[in-house]
């Protein structure tokens, strides 16, 4: 039987936040992950109605006691939004998960009269969950060709294209690179005790390396954002955002390849003064459509869709390895604004100078959980993991392989840089000073389509990416 990877990933982003009780979320379907015990409410008036009325709820509640509402975060804070504690979740799951559904709950009429949300989850925003299990990646020899391949645009400092991505971090020796050479950004923790490489380690690298071959001509700078397993909660988030602009002033361009779905329509609350102010700089957000194979809007890439952000974010889908079709593992719908190439990419991950030890922490599984019936990297290539199932280590030894520079990695993580860079090329190409006029220009003159779950979507292919050929598989008896 297949193992869950969804259920292996939370395991594992819950021990990169010790002492942070986690939660799935909204159901059984468990389409994102949230803190137990704890919901965020706008600062001031809205703060101290959420308090009240849970507070005036839980007295009637046997298995939850007024006195454990309480302010869990700052009265005021940048991001606008405080931390409540409506539970213990020491008390099991009337104290936690139940708690914030109760909560929930008791401010409906308030929020109805309000025509707003008053309240939310402290969700869990990560580039893993939910993720398919063959998108760790795979090495790639040294002799490999970078795909896309570098752009012959010479990089100017003068007129280069600012870009931000906010994500985990720079290998230590990613300037060895030619490539990367200009890059600067965070250094992060790349190793275990016993070196072999951290499961989401080079993230950010891969990502530097696919923005500076598609648009050379610009300055990439990569912010360590993003914690152990690519995770950081909701009411933090808004805050390390607000950080990473501050160490360097507002860019042309960020890149984002993470987010969460959160069961609703109206965005994220712990974000929602960050990307306020974003719609009234003139910075471009390009943000992952996210790896659920959903058409539940994921968050902040659906922000492309509500009233006031069309022109400030560009949410990006993932093509398969020939460009003709979505991935089996992308995100999907009217708030997908773009689609790029996201399976079986190829760029840096490590140095190249001492080949890196890296062990498989997923398997595989026999089709694709998806249904389709393509080689997809929900599929293929198979490897043993560390994890399975049951939680348990499986019977056979997970598969150890080494990382000497190159590697090939799928998600919409991967075709967001992609987007995001024939953004930038284009006001390289076009002189164009506004990200968010590059945008308009490009969708509306690069007149390419790819076919998504029947729908003729907007399809960003670089000219110097080449297609994978897709391998078909007979659908299963």
């Amino acid at each position: 039987m297949a193992p869950q990877r969804f259920h292996e990933q939370f395991a594992q982003i819950q021990r990169s936040m010790p002492g942070v009780p986690l939660a799935l979320g909204p159901d059984d379907s468990a389409e994102f992950l949230y803190e137990k015990g704890v919901v965020l409410a706008r600062d001031g008036e809205e703060a101290r109605l959420v308090e009240d009325t849970v507070r005036t709820h839980f007295t009637a509640a046997p298995e939850l006691t007024a006195d454990r509402v309480r302010r869990a975060g700052p009265e005021t804070n940048r991001t606008g939004v405080t931390r409540i504690q409506v539970g213990d979740p020491g008390h099991g799951d009337g104290g936690g998960d139940l708690a914030v559904a109760h909560a929930l709950r008791a401010l409906r009429e308030h929020e109805g009269r309000a025509g707003r949300r008053l309240v939310s989850r402290n969700h869990v925003v990560s580039i893993a969950v939910n993720a398919c299990p063959g998108d760790e990646p795979v090495p790639a020899p040294r002799t490999a060709r970078m795909n896309p391949a570098p752009e012959s645009t010479p990089h100017d400092p003068d007129t280069a294209v600012a870009v931000l991505v906010v994500d985990t971090g720079l290998m230590h020796d990613h300037a060895d690179t030619p490539l990367l050479g200009h890059v600067r950004g965070d250094r992060q923790v790349e190793e275990t005790h016993d070196g072999v490489l951290r499961q989401y380690v080079g993230h950010g690298t891969f990502i530097a390396g696919l923005l500076a071959a598609v648009a050379p001509n610009t300055d990439i700078t990569v912010r360590g954002t993003l914690d152990d397993a690519g995770a950081v909660l909701e009411s933090d988030f808004g805050h390390r955002l607000f950080e990473a602009v501050d160490a360097g002033g507002w860019p042309d361009i960020i890149s984002l390849s993470a987010g969460t779905s959160n069961g609703r329509l109206d965005g994220l609350l712990g974000v929602d003064a960050f990307m306020r102010e974003l719609r009234a700089r003139g910075t471009l957000l390009v943000a992952a459509a996210g790896n659920n194979a959903s058409a539940t809007p994921f968050w902040p890439a659906a922000y492309a869709d509500l009233p006031g952000y069309a022109d400030a974010v560009l949410s990006v889908g993932a093509l398969r390895g020939d460009g003709e079709h979505g991935a089996c593992f992308s995100n999907h719908g009217h708030w997908v604004k773009a689609y790029a190439p996201g399976e079986r990419l190829t760029s840096v991950l490590t140095g190249f100078e001492t080949p890196v030890p890296y062990v498989y922490q997923h398997s595989t599984y026999d089709a694709c959980r998806f249904g389709f019936h393509y080689a997809c990297t929900c599929q293929s290539p198979p490897h043993a993991g560390l994890l399975s199932e049951d939680g348990d280590n499986s019977p056979d030894k997970p598969d150890q392989v080494m990382f000497e520079g190159y590697a090939h990695w799928s998600g919409t993580s991967f075709a967001t840089p992609v987007a995001a860079g024939m953004v930038a090329a284009h006001m390289t190409a076009h002189k164009e000073r506004d990200p968010r006029a590059a945008r308009r220009q490009l969708l509306a003159s690069h007149a390419q389509y790819a076919e998504v779950r029947g729908a003729h979507v907007p399809a960003l292919r670089p000219p110097t990416w080449r297609p994978v050929p897709v391998q078909r598989l007979a659908p299963p008896v």
